[in-house]
């Protein structure tokens, strides 16, 4: 029965953060944007839990479900700062009435990622820090919980690094591509 509700919970849960994100950003490229970071979030789930021996349950599914909101929290923390980044660099373009360079647009991706380095590892820290004495824990229902805690610490050392450093180059090469417009 539990699976039968996985079967729809995920797909519900996926389509609710989706229609959060249309709401909150209006433009279906940087939902796109912040969606590719959950693949690299689940792969570094799935190498944890293949290195501790864990098989897929419903408890490694709602970690899987939690996973997907806390790193669909950090893309979105990445992209608003990139997004005024780029709307500071045009807005400034502007004034002095020039057209903004890939150089100027590198620069302004670079500034903005640069100032949420400490927000996003502020997150992920706290998120692994909390969630290592539940995994470690040996308890009653400490198997349980253990591999809720598995795929959110393996997810967020993975997503961390795709949030770092990939998503703006995906941004970047997307602005990029609105500036030769």
């Amino acid at each position: 029965r539990a699976k039968e509700k996985l079967t729809y919970v995920v797909p519900l849960t996926l389509a609710i953060i989706i229609i959060l994100l249309y709401m909150n950003f209006r433009n279906f490229t940087e939902i796109a944007i912040i969606l590719g970071t959950l693949p690299l979030a689940v792969i570094g789930s799935i190498w944890f839990m293949y290195l501790l021996g864990y098989n897929f349950s419903v408890a490694v599914a709602v970690g899987f479900i939690a996973l997907a909101g806390v790193t669909v929290e950090i893309g979105i923390i990445m992209l608003t700062y990139l997004n005024q980044a780029y709307h500071q660099l045009i807005d400034k373009c502007r004034e002095r009435g020039v057209t903004p360079l890939k150089q100027d647009l590198l620069e302004a991706v670079t500034q903005g990622a640069g100032l949420r380095v400490r927000p996003v590892m502020m997150t992920t820290v706290s998120t692994i820090a909390g969630l290592l004495p539940i995994m470690l824990s040996s308890g009653t229902g400490a198997e349980v919980v253990s591999r809720i805690a598995a795929p959110m610490i393996g997810g967020m050392v993975s997503a961390v690094v795709l949030t770092l450093l990939v998503l703006p180059v995906v941004y970047y090469l997307w602005r990029t591509r609105s500036l030769e417009m």
